[in-house]
């Protein structure tokens, strides 16, 4: 079994159901299993700040999948909740990541491995903190911890939510 840790978000409808319902997805496929869940954060947006703020956390699943077929369920999972890729940064009701598998360096036209911007994002970094502060990032060789605790304490505005 491999280890993959997968972010999970929404900015649209009833943001904290979209995510729990996601995570209730990833848990019913077939050699996929939720072990571990973050607390949910409210999260301002990225990109383009004229959005809603979002809802997003981090889950930590035991999988016999290969990162490309855990892909394509987490995108068929968006499908089926009613996402539709128009436009990058636009708002969604529910966006799945995979930010990490096992500590393997992934490089392909659909599919980077670690996420590529992970290391600069609260949202991300700190939900992972809380399940796995050190964890060591595969390609910059830092903990979660420290790759936090690098990032500048102004912007991207983030407020605890509690968890399910």
């Amino acid at each position: 079994m491999n280890t993959a840790y997968i972010g999970v978000g929404s900015n649209l409808g009833d943001k904290l159901h979209n995510c729990c319902k996601a995570i209730e997805l990833i848990d019913n496929i077939e050699n996929c299993t939720v072990k571990r869940q973050s607390g949910f954060y409210r999260t301002e947006p990225v990109g383009v700040t004229s959005q809603d703020w979002y809802v997003n956390g981090v889950i930590c699943v035991e999988t016999g999948l290969s990162a490309q077929d855990l892909l394509r369920f987490i995108f068929s999972i968006e499908t089926h909740m009613g996402r539709v890729r128009k436009k990058k940064w636009e708002s969604r009701i529910i966006d799945l990541d995979i930010l990490l598998y096992e500590q393997h360096v992934i490089d392909e036209k659909t599919l980077t491995i670690p996420h590529p911007l992970m290391h600069k994002r609260k949202f991300v970094l700190m939900p992972m903190v809380q399940l796995d502060p050190d964890l060591i990032h595969p390609v910059l060789g830092r903990t979660m911890s420290e790759l936090f605790n690098d990032l500048a304490e102004e912007g991207q505005g983030i407020m605890p939510i509690g968890s399910v």
